[in-house]
């Protein structure tokens, strides 16, 4: 009983530290860009490749670019691509989707990560998207 008073209190003493919460990562468009260049392999912002667009892929939903042809399971996706979501994706899409037709293994830096997200942000906004 004891313990189980202690590690209650231990709970709610250290629920708001900082130090056990961690902080989303800001992430760098211009770093995100030189992320991007191993994207191209597959994808481009303002057509399809192997891989769809990625011109308004932030706050899109999955499977939905017209005239792509995506896998089932993309299709069947209930996602959108918020930051949160693409965060998941991109750590490892055939973990995060499995079915995916997107082979790539990920990005596994959370940093990198963030960086790519922001230029993709960004990117959607750009001459190149309009």
């Amino acid at each position: 009983m004891r313990g189980a008073v202690i590690a209650a209190a231990c709970a709610v003493l250290t629920a708001g530290s900082p130090v056990l919460a961690a902080a989303p990562l800001a992430g760098s468009p211009v770093r995100g860009a030189e992320v991007y260049g191993r994207c191209e392999a597959c994808h481009a912002l303002a057509y399809d490749r192997t891989g769809p667009r990625h011109c308004g892929v932030v706050g899109r939903r999955a499977g939905s670019v017209p005239g792509f042809a995506y896998s089932r399971a993309m299709q069947r996706a209930k996602l959108t691509w918020n930051e949160s979501a693409l965060d998941r994706f991109l750590a490892n899409p055939l973990k995060t989707l499995p079915g995916t037709s997107m082979g790539y293994a990920g990005v596994p830096d959370p940093q990198e990560r963030a960086d790519l997200i922001a230029y993709l942000r960004e990117a959607g906004t750009s001459a190149a998207c309009r």
